[in-house]
C-alpha cells in the first residue's frame, strides 16, 4: 500500500475537492490508480469528477458509476471511473475490466477497501490513495503514494 504521506489538505468545500482531483489528474500516466477512500458523503464522486473533467472537458457528463460499477473516458491517458461500493468479492473487479483499464490507461477507484486486505495486489505499484475526512463544515484529504507517486506527491499543489 501507498508508502509515502504527503501533509493532509483543508478542502473548504465541494469546489475545493474537485480543484485537488484537477490537480492530480495531469500527472496520472497509464498503469497508475487513484484510491478514494472515505465514508459515504464524504465527496469521493466530486473528487473524481474533477479529475476526470481535467482529463477530458469541463462540461464532461461525469456521473457516479455507482450502479453501472464503472465508467470509461477517451482522455490522454485514458481513465476509468470504479466504484466498488457494490461488489462483494474482489475477484468481481477483474471481471467489470479493472486490469484491462490498467493496461492502456489510468483508473480511479472509489470504495477500493472491497478489492480486499490488499488492494495492491489487483493494482500496478505506482498508486495514489486519497482518503477523505470531516473536518467541521469541510474535509481532509490526507494523501499517500506508493511507486512513482512517492515522488509526485512532493509536487503536488492543490
Amino acid at each position: 500500500m501507498p508508502e509515502t504521506a504527503a501533509p493532509s489538505l483543508s478542502l473548504a468545500d465541494a469546489d475545493a475537492t474537485a480543484r485537488l482531483g484537477a490537480a492530480i489528474a495531469p500527472r496520472l500516466e497509464p498503469g497508475e490508480t487513484v484510491l478514494l477512500y472515505g465514508p459515504l458523503g464524504m465527496g469521493k464522486s466530486t473528487l473524481a469528477r474533477g479529475l476526470i473533467r481535467a482529463l477530458t472537458r469541463p462540461d464532461e457528463d461525469v456521473p457516479s458509476p455507482t450502479f453501472t460499477l464503472v465508467q470509461f473516458y477517451e482522455s490522454e491517458p485514458p481513465v476509468a471511473h470504479f466504484d466498488l461500493y457494490r461488489l462483494t468479492r474482489p475477484e468481481e473487479a477483474a471481471e467489470i475490466g479493472l486490469d484491462e483499464a490498467l493496461d492502456d490507461g489510468c483508473a480511479v477507484i472509489e470504495w477500493p477497501e472491497r478489492l480486499g486486505d490488499d488492494p495492491a495486489r489487483w493494482l500496478g505499484p505506482d498508486i495514489l490513495a486519497v482518503t477523505l475526512t470531516e473536518q467541521g463544515e469541510g474535509r481532509v484529504a490526507t494523501l499517500s503514494g506508493a511507486g512513482a507517486w512517492e515522488t509526485k506527491l512532493k509536487d503536488l499543489h492543490a
